[in-house]
């Protein structure tokens, strides 16, 4: 997930402190498929149903919900272009390196998805890795005609089922809700019970990447990679005009999609979702300038500096992440699954994001890379594994 500079090369702090930001909403989102069987099965828990628990799905909903895949997504396409970078400058055959990477990556998503947790982004990085690493040479505007049209493919195919299919007729809420009980009953039982459950949600988990997350994803590679090659994310003051731009003209499209989003019905109405997935990438660009504004600004310098360890050691967080919460709500630890109202499910989010980030900080100020980061190095280089003493990193002002 991030990039490996070569020696010398000082890092690009605002890269890791925007991939740390990242890890916090993919934990708000991931935690709920921990936290309770109801998502899973896209149903509304009775038992969680005041005005309080409508509240906080609804924030999330239009502030969360499908979009920090996307920044993680575009992050690992920019830090793509660093790696190809890095391994010419190293005189090195960049091909063998990736597929190595990707191939790691793969194992550890599908051990991640099978033994900690429901659905998983590693995978999808390193097949999608694939056609990015095919498509390394291809000019800038080829990569984003092809970015255009993975979206104008999940418009068009999502648009469709909006008009001329009826959604209702294949959802039975009580046979959801029935469902949803189930699988909340077997993530409290033993570790066999937990991973069954893992392995059921799998079709489902695959037509989602067929339908939608792949191509979105493939579509926020391919932006991350001519970023990439333009040193967009490099050298930034803060105060470039495209920032403010980027604001004002995202902000208003992407809040109104998760308005629409959220009220519609989210990932239970087939429109909601369409409008989400079409509007869900100028909220996270908005979010991008507004946190690369604030962290160059004369007060936010210090959130750069909070969020970069987390950044740098994002593959560790993220499988860290999925450990907490098997061990908080499933069966195999507290067994607090079905029992943790959606406030109290992000308020858990947020404490294991912080201890995450102190942490990262103790880390990072003694090693090099993270502890997955320093495997993971070891074998996209094919050599073994060694955790150096960190460099200085590039100060950014």
């Amino acid at each position: 997930m991030s990039s490996d500079l070569a020696p010398g090369r000082p890092r690009i702090l605002d890269i890791d402190a925007l991939r740390g930001f990242a890890l916090l909403g993919i934990l708000i989102v991931n935690i709920t498929f921990a936290a309770s069987g109801y998502p899973i099965h896209v149903a509304d828990d009775p038992q969680y149903s005041s005005g309080v628990d409508h509240a906080v799905h609804w924030v999330s909903s239009v502030f969360v919900d499908m979009k920090f895949y996307l920044l993680f997504s575009f992050l690992f396409g920019y830090s793509f272009q660093l790696q190809m970078e890095a391994a010419q400058r190293a005189g090195a055959a960049f091909k063998p390196r990736m597929l190595r990477r990707l191939g790691a990556l793969f194992v550890i998503g599908w051990l991640h998805m099978i033994f900690l947790i429901t659905g998983d982004i590693l995978t999808v990085y390193a097949l999608v890795g694939l056609v990015l690493l095919a498509m390394r040479r291809v000019k800038d505007r080829t990569a984003l005609l092809v970015a255009v049209g993975c979206y104008a493919y999940v418009f068009v195919t999502l648009g469709a089922a909006v008009l001329f299919v009826d959604s209702s007729a294949f959802i039975d809420p009580v046979a959801a809700v029935t469902a949803a009980q189930e699988t909340t009953a077997n993530l409290a039982g033993s570790f066999g019970d937990v991973i069954g459950e893992h392995l059921k949600a799998l079709p489902l988990y695959g037509l989602s990447q067929l339908t939608v997350q792949g191509p979105t994803t493939l579509a926020a590679l391919l932006l991350g990679m001519v970023a990439g090659r333009r040193r967009l994310l490099a050298d930034l003051t803060g105060e470039e005009p495209l920032l403010r731009r980027v604001q004002l003209a995202c902000f208003p499209i992407g809040l109104l999609g998760g308005v629409l989003y959220a009220t519609a019905g989210g990932t239970g109405d087939t429109f909601a979702t369409w409008v989400s997935v079409m509007t869900a990438p100028f909220l996270a660009a908005a979010y991008v300038a507004t946190l690369l504004r604030v962290m160059h600004s004369e007060r936010g310098t210090d959130l750069r500096r909070l969020l970069a360890p987390a950044g740098r050691m994002a593959l560790s967080n993220y499988l860290g992440q999925s450990v907490a919460t098997l061990l908080i709500f499933t069966g195999v630890g507290f067994g607090l699954v079905g029992q943790v109202s959606p406030l109290e499910t992000v308020t858990f989010a947020l404490g294991i994001f912080i201890l995450q980030v102190g942490l990262s900080h103790w880390w990072m100020a003694r090693y090099g890379y993270g502890p997955v980061e320093g495997v993971l190095r070891a074998v996209t280089n094919a050599t073994p594994i060694r955790y150096s003493v960190p460099a200085r990193p590039r100060a950014q002002q």
